[in-house]
């Protein structure tokens, strides 16, 4: 039988379960030489949410195209919820393959049976596999979000922009920010010349002057030195 594989990896997906793209691959090529089917082509959707409709996946809609206009007879997937994390989605895809005369196989466990109306079990046991890939996709998503909030309670920062005079600096849940020295220069210098009574527009010539620049204008304004010295004021004082 000719075949049409598809892979995914979310950015959750890789970190928690390390069933990178490549392992995928290697998965898909084994089963399918184990079990006497010709894989035609592996499509592919990387950093792609499982919860998102084919639509708005690339890899998958080739993949469904593919079985539709007869050039494969079939869907293999690495694992079910690698063709989708979102029950509803799940079963839509697999609608989709069906509707076609495609047949769907999972490389972990065969075929994926199309619904029969005499044996209603198996229906209930593909949508009881969904469910429990669409609540462990939740409790990622949840989990990092809780990781973000508590790491902002205590000063920390995970991701996003830094401010002016610091950088983004290791991985995962050890990521921070952490001082850029270049940038931190200017702002001492901000606030030794601020110190010194010197006016936002005066300090924003001197900078200019001395070479020491912003982070994506070409030179500095007088709003710009202010938002950075009082930054560094607020971060000067001590917490009660």
């Amino acid at each position: 039988m000719r075949l049409i594989g598809y892979k995914r990896v979310s950015g959750v997906g890789q970190v928690t379960d390390g069933f990178g793209l490549a392992i995928q691959d290697t998965a898909l090529r084994s089963w399918a030489k184990a079990n006497g089917h010709k894989l035609i082509r592996i499509e592919e959707d990387e950093g792609v949410s499982g919860a998102k409709d084919a639509v708005d996946r690339p890899g998958l809609s080739a993949a469904l195209l593919a079985v539709q206009e007869g050039e494969a007879e079939g869907l293999l997937v690495p694992k079910l919820d690698r063709l989708a994390r979102a029950l509803t989605v799940q079963e839509a895809t697999l609608a989709i393959v069906w509707r076609a005369g495609g047949r769907v196989f999972a490389a972990d466990s065969g075929e994926i049976l199309r619904d029969d109306p005499d044996d209603p079990m198996r229906t209930a046991l593909r949508q009881v596999v969904g469910v429990f890939a669409e609540l462990d996709r939740r409790i990622v998503v949840k989990r990092l979000k809780d990781g973000r909030t508590a790491k902002a309670k205590t000063g920390r920062k995970s991701v996003g922009s830094y401010a002016y005079g610091y950088q983004g600096q290791g991985k995962g849940r050890q990521r921070d920010a952490a001082p850029r020295p270049d940038e931190q220069a200017a702002v001492d210098r901000i606030t030794q010349l601020r110190e010194a009574g010197e006016s936002y527009r005066a300090i924003a010539a001197a900078l200019d002057a001395e070479g020491l620049k912003p982070r994506r204008a070409a030179t500095w304004s007088a709003m710009s030195v202010r938002a950075v010295a009082q930054r560094a004021m607020e971060s000067s004082r001590p917490r009660p």
